[in-house]
């Protein structure tokens, strides 16, 4: 297990994510330390690169994206950085990965319908340099995107 935190920073990052929107005062009541000592660790979380944002989970079936889809995307030599930088105009387009196996990206994306899929696929083979996609629809979420669990819980991983 990485012991890049300690269990003062596990404390505080479990805090933070029940409540984002505290100040670092309410912080340090909860912690029971002083507000110096929750500003300067989190301030070290974000220096480090711990802690990448405080923006808003954001429910994007409540703002009209009910779909979600993978696309893994077959490259040609030397193409890596064109298609990526395409990709990254495309708002509909969450991240992409470089991966190991028979495709070179994986993609997730969202569109308001399954219609709309196809275009958005469409837009991002405009490019040039990708030579196959594959694309698979979830249709559910059975476990939501996570890292408490690895913050919470040191050393359960074994387990």
């Amino acid at each position: 297990m990485p012991a890049a935190i300690d269990d003062l920073d596990r404390r505080l990052l479990q805090c933070l994510a029940e409540h984002p929107r505290a100040g670092v005062m309410e912080l340090a009541r909860q912690l029971e330390v002083a507000r110096g000592t929750v500003q300067a660790r989190m301030e070290k979380l974000q220096q480090r690169g711990v802690v990448t944002g405080y923006g808003p989970d954001i429910d994007l079936r409540s703002i009209g994206y009910d779909v979600i889809a993978f696309v893994t995307l077959e490259i040609s030599q030397g193409a890596l950085e064109t298609v990526v930088s395409h990709l990254a105009t495309l708002p509909e387009v969450l991240e992409v990965h470089t991966t190991t196996g028979p495709g070179d990206l994986l993609c997730r994306v969202v569109a308001p319908t399954n219609a709309d899929l196809q275009p958005l696929i469409g837009r991002m083979l405009s490019t040039g340099g990708i030579e196959r996609t594959t694309t698979q629809i979830a249709l559910t979420e059975q476990i939501p995107y996570r890292v408490l669990p690895l913050v919470a819980d040191p050393g359960d991983g074994d387990a």
